[in-house]
C-alpha cells in the first residue's frame, strides 16, 4: 500500500507557471505508475499526464501537450508536475494516483491510490 501527498498548488495569473509534487509513502515508490488527473468544479475528473515505473514512458492529455511535464525520482519518492502557459481551464483540483501496473494509463479505475488533491486556480 502507498500513501499520496500532493503539494504546490495555489493562485497563479494566466501565463504563469506551478509545479505539483506528491510524495509518495509506505510501499516501494517504484513499483507503481503513477498519473495526475484533474477535476473542475462541475466536470468529471480527467487525466492529466502520467508515467511509467521506470520514467522511460510518459503521456499527456491532448489540452496540456506541450506545457505541462510529468517526470519522477525514485530516490525521492515524488512524482512532479511541472505546469507552464497555465490557462483559467486548467482550474481544477489535481490528484495524483498510483497503479500497480508497471504501465500508466488515462483510464483512472487502473489506480488503487488517490491523493487528498491540491488545488490550482489560474486567473484571467
Amino acid at each position: 500500500q502507498v500513501q499520496l501527498v500532493e503539494s504546490g498548488g495555489g493562485l497563479v495569473q494566466a501565463g504563469g507557471s506551478l509545479r505539483l509534487s506528491c510524495a509518495a509513502s509506505g510501499r516501494t515508490f517504484s513499483s507503481y505508475a503513477m498519473g495526475w488527473f484533474r477535476q473542475a468544479p462541475g466536470k468529471e475528473r480527467e487525466f492529466v499526464a502520467g508515467i511509467s515505473r521506470s520514467g522511460g514512458s510518459i503521456g499527456y492529455a491532448e489540452t496540456v501537450k506541450g506545457r505541462f511535464t510529468i517526470s519522477r525520482d525514485n530516490a525521492k519518492n515524488t512524482v512532479y508536475l511541472q505546469m507552464n502557459s497555465l490557462k483559467p481551464e486548467d482550474t481544477a483540483v489535481y490528484y495524483c494516483a498510483a497503479s500497480e501496473s508497471s504501465w500508466y494509463s488515462d483510464y483512472d479505475p487502473i489506480y488503487e491510490y488517490w491523493g487528498q488533491g491540491t488545488q490550482v486556480t489560474v486567473s484571467s
